[in-house]
């Protein structure tokens, strides 16, 4: 069944704004590596070397490159989907105190992660702007 050109275009803003959201956390890792690791020593109790959130930061802006294309909906979607489940379930204390500052702001993430969510099960009509070709949906 053809999908409205509404539904189309409102799934491509919503991948392209995702994927700018997330290309900035991505490449941080690579042009920040101090300031990726003050986050991970926060909320990951880590603080891996530059070049690991280096490579961590290249495979991330691969992915997202590739979210931002349409490409392999199943595994991009899937993937920044999931890499933002950790992230939000990393920071539950904060989202249960949010009127203790900062902590408001951490509540973003929770939009954030059901408009992943919206797009990952709607990822087969998503496929305007992509370069993974204009499949069926197939529900």
């Amino acid at each position: 069944m053809p999908q409205p050109r509404s539904l189309e275009l409102g799934l491509a803003v919503l991948r392209l704004s995702l994927g700018a959201f997330f290309l900035v956390w991505s490449v941080e890792k690579i042009v920040a590596p101090e300031l990726a690791r003050r986050v991970f020593e926060t909320f990951y109790f880590s603080a891996p070397s530059d070049a690991v959130l280096i490579a961590t930061g290249i495979a991330q802006t691969a992915i997202v490159l590739a979210f931002l294309a349409g490409l392999w909906r199943f595994w991009t979607y899937g993937a920044l989907l999931a890499m933002h489940t950790v992230s939000v379930v990393s920071t539950w204390e904060r989202l249960l105190t949010p009127y203790e500052l900062p902590n408001h702001l951490f509540w973003a993430a929770v939009p954030v992660w059901a408009a992943l969510l919206l797009l990952f099960l709607l990822r087969d009509a998503d496929r305007l702007l992509t370069l993974g070709g204009r499949r069926p949906a197939d529900g």
